[in-house]
């Protein structure tokens, strides 16, 4: 099984940490998005819409979208809850991430951490601060209220969400205005077999 992926993304560091979580062998192929290595005729071969991460499985079918794979590779185990509603929460948070928390703080982090701030940049970075701040309050009321976001056990939700909520502040988001959130990210690193972002794969080899 071969991920396709940039150590630095979040999106790709989710499938990255549940395949370290669950001690599944894998091999990694770094891409470079920036020098538009996701829109090569091989790479398009492999997933159409030109995106990162995609998992080659061994039988040589492909799955894109980090969020399917984390529910592909979490279905069976501790990390997707069998209970039917609180398997339909998880998947809530999962929606939610994609639509109104990725789109902001990974963005935000995006211009600022990867591109530099450009300055044609700088109006629409300015613009998506509220809507980052709007949904770490959301994780912060509900982390309040219990340990993980689903309860009181780690779920495919939190690997999603974790991913860029504590590196927001490489988006100018202030975490320190998220106690809960700051707790919940220290009780992450505690996971087993944590891996942190931007570290080369553990039980992977590079190809």
């Amino acid at each position: 099984m071969t991920v396709y992926g940039d150590v630095n993304s979040g999106n790709c560091y989710k499938v990255k940490w549940i395949l370290e979580r669950l001690q599944i062998e894998y091999q990694w192929q770094e891409v470079d998005i920036l020098a538009g290595e996701t829109q090569t005729q091989d790479f398009l071969a492999i997933n159409p819409a030109g995106k990162i991460p995609v998992v080659t499985l061994a039988d040589g079918r492909c799955l894109s979208e980090s969020n399917a794979i984390l529910g592909y590779f979490a279905q069976g185990s501790e990390l997707l809850p069998e209970d039917r509603y609180q398997c339909a929460q998880v998947y809530q948070w999962l929606f939610f991430e994609q639509y109104s928390h990725e789109p902001y703080i990974a963005v935000a982090r995006f211009i600022q951490t990867y591109l530099g701030m450009p300055e044609s940049r700088q109006a629409e970075y300015t613009q998506l601060q509220s809507g980052g701040h709007k949904a770490l309050s959301l994780m912060e009321a509900q982390l309040s209220r219990t340990s993980y976001l689903v309860g009181e056990r780690c779920t495919i939700a939190d690997i999603a969400l974790y991913a860029y909520t504590h590196v927001a502040d490489q988006g100018g988001f202030d975490l320190n205005l998220y106690p809960s959130i700051q707790r919940w990210c220290a009780q992450m690193t505690k996971q087993p077999n944590y891996v942190a972002m931007g570290s080369a794969p553990i039980s992977a080899c590079e190809v």
